[in-house]
């Protein structure tokens, strides 16, 4: 039984560090978990380490196996994948997903794994978070069959939301992004790329996911009368002002807000949180997704890594933690 882990800290806002953490045997209806891979929220973390996080939302911004409070000390994450190696029988040794923070192995309730599917690899599995958030925000807004579906902002969010929604029959779906180093993903994920400015005609569907005023903007220009523009960002404490004395009355739009944090509306009576996150990891057999795994660096280079994302200097899509050194396999030691 291991009895000590290591876990990463923002331990004030603008920097973060690694510190041990006490660990207990599981109960009966617990599991001890090595991690693997975790992947880092670019977005939300970001957020988290420069201490954006509104007083107002401080309850609501949660994170499952949080220890801590927001600006900090606070240990947050929640895209671990590891391997049981206590708790019930059926499984010990399966590779599972947890919404858990960036750490070496941790104690958590059976109930909070969900096995990886036969065929995905944990380097893959990380995406599940991700792909959750696209899968509910298109139960939130579903294109139909031959609907133009804008995707603004071509980050890990936009990018599973454009692998998921080009795979409804008929339905075509464009990337929308500043940086033109994205046509190479978008082409990969079998979906059309325009740069900020180019003509893409007007969508049924606008999914934004920039996190900036001006993606908002272009979002509301690129979408059809009477279409809607799904607003998947989260800004944290920033303001934003959109043009809604133009057009946006005239053409009737709609602009919804989607959320993880809630299961969406149409599917709230019949599916759990346990079962959307199941059918992510099941949507992430499709082999697709790892264009999106751009980087990975030791647990050990945590705190200089998200230091370097937050700054901006550090670009990218999925950027994935390895444990290896710090959780050899014991098959291999």
């Amino acid at each position: 039984m291991v009895d000590e882990a290591l876990a990463y800290w923002v331990v004030e806002p603008g920097h973060g560090e690694i510190r041990p953490v006490a660990l207990r045997e599981p109960g009966a209806d617990e599991v001890l978990v090595r991690t693997l891979r975790s992947a880092i929220s670019r977005g939300t973390e970001t957020l988290v380490f420069a201490g954006r996080v509104p007083p107002g939302q401080h309850a609501a911004m949660r994170a499952p196996f949080q220890e801590g409070e927001f600006p900090g000390p606070v240990k947050y994450g929640y895209l671990s994948v590891g391997v049981v190696e206590l708790g019930p029988g059926e499984l010990v040794g399966r590779t599972v997903f947890c919404l858990h923070p960036h750490q070496t192995s941790y104690v958590v309730p059976a109930a909070a794994v969900v096995p990886v599917p036969d065929g995905v690899p944990a380097e893959r599995a990380v995406l599940a978070g991700t792909v959750e958030t696209a899968l509910n925000a298109l139960w939130d807004a579903p294109p139909l069959l031959g609907d133009h579906v804008t995707v603004v902002g071509a980050g890990l969010v936009g990018c599973c939301v454009a692998r998921l929604a080009v795979g409804v029959p008929g339905v075509r779906v464009t990337l929308v992004d500043t940086d033109p180093r994205r046509a190479e993903v978008a082409a990969a994920l079998g979906v059309g790329f325009a740069g900020a400015t180019d003509e893409v005609g007007r969508s049924d569907l606008v999914v934004h996911t920039s996190a900036t005023e001006a993606g908002l903007r272009r979002a509301l220009e690129l979408v059809a009368p009477e279409g809607t523009v799904l607003d998947l960002s989260w800004y944290g404490d920033r303001p934003v002002s959109l043009p809604l004395g133009e057009a946006f009355h005239s053409s009737r739009l709609t602009l919804r807000s989607s959320q993880v944090g809630a299961v969406a509306p149409a599917r709230r009576d019949s599916r759990s949180h346990r079962d959307r996150l199941a059918l992510a990891l099941e949507l992430l057999r499709d082999p697709g997704f790892d264009v999106l795994l751009t980087d990975c660096s030791p647990f050990r280079e945590l705190p200089a890594v998200l230091a370097k994302i937050a700054a901006g200097s550090m670009p990218g899509l999925c950027h994935s933690i390895d444990y290896s050194h710090e959780n050899p396999d014991p098959e291999e030691a």
